[in-house]
């Protein structure tokens, strides 16, 4: 397999610039990427605001464009360097990164599509490799691993919830009734889930007393029921034990996440 090193030098080179954070060069890409992303958000949101629009309508015309065509840039040399195109293409960041471009495109036949280029600031989440904070990347292991430890204790715990929203529900159909605003059982199972989450829109609310006295026991049940999952979670956070990580990229996948005394990436095996 081709590995890293028996590439031309120029592709090593933008490799560790455009996916890497080790080197100072890898950085300050990032970062004016990461700039360039939020000012291009601001500006489509900018553009949302008439009096802003009508104003400086070719400023915001030809400043989407310029950005598009620097992402779509960054994005073909992203396809050029990897070893393996497809795996980076279907990649979480290479759908996003395709996303990001394609909107400004589709405005050409479709107008307002360029609204949804928005999708360009899940790209900050690159900001995990610009400052090479491996103790964030850890972390964020920690919790997708302990999420995926509890996830069976969770879901119970949702079906609990789930039933108790159910039975309250139909109870006040039956207890309210259509004259005090519950109209049906789902729209009575609404009022429960706002009322047990403690949201409370107030746009429902019993009138009776015995309503009243169920409701005010959701109440009391939710402020529980929200610490439940933050439980079940950090039980199985305290259990978890991941190694130190680095900002290194596999050449060969596009996956990250790698051990920092890693030779080989743990995905494909090709040696980083």
């Amino acid at each position: 397999m081709e590995n890293k090193n028996t590439l031309p030098k120029w592709k090593n080179r933008l490799h560790e610039i455009i996916f890497e954070a080790d080197t100072s060069a890898g950085k300050i890409f990032d970062v004016v990427l990461i700039v360039s992303i939020l000012i291009s958000v601001i500006i489509v949101m900018l553009d949302s605001v008439k009096s802003v629009s009508n104003e400086y309508t070719d400023l915001i015309f030809y400043s989407e464009w310029f950005f598009t065509i620097l992402f779509s840039i960054e994005y073909f040399l992203r396809i050029l360097i990897v070893d393996r195109p497809v795996k980076y293409i279907f990649s979480f960041y290479g759908i996003v990164d395709f996303i990001s471009v394609v909107p400004t495109y589709l405005s050409l036949f479709f107008p307002g599509g360029q609204y949804f280029i928005v999708i360009r600031i899940l790209r900050v989440l690159r900001i995990f490799r610009i400052l090479k904070f491996a103790k964030y990347i850890k972390e964020a292991s920690h919790l997708r691993v302990a999420l995926i430890a509890s996830r069976r204790k969770i879901v119970v715990f949702l079906f609990v919830v789930l039933s108790v929203v159910l039975i309250v529900g139909s109870s006040m159909y039956l207890i309210e009734g259509e004259e005090n605003g519950f109209t049906s059982i789902p729209r009575s199972i609404y009022w429960a889930i706002v009322t047990l989450t403690t949201v409370g829109y107030g746009d429902i609310s019993p009138q009776t007393g015995l309503g009243q006295a169920i409701a005010s026991m959701i109440m009391i049940l939710g402020y529980g029921i929200i610490a439940v999952p933050t439980g079940i979670v950090t039980a199985e956070i305290s259990r978890t034990n991941i190694s130190s990580v680095s900002t290194q990229v596999c050449k060969a996948c596009s996956k990250e996440g790698h051990d920092a005394d890693a030779v080989y990436c743990k995905y494909c095996g090709a040696k980083l």
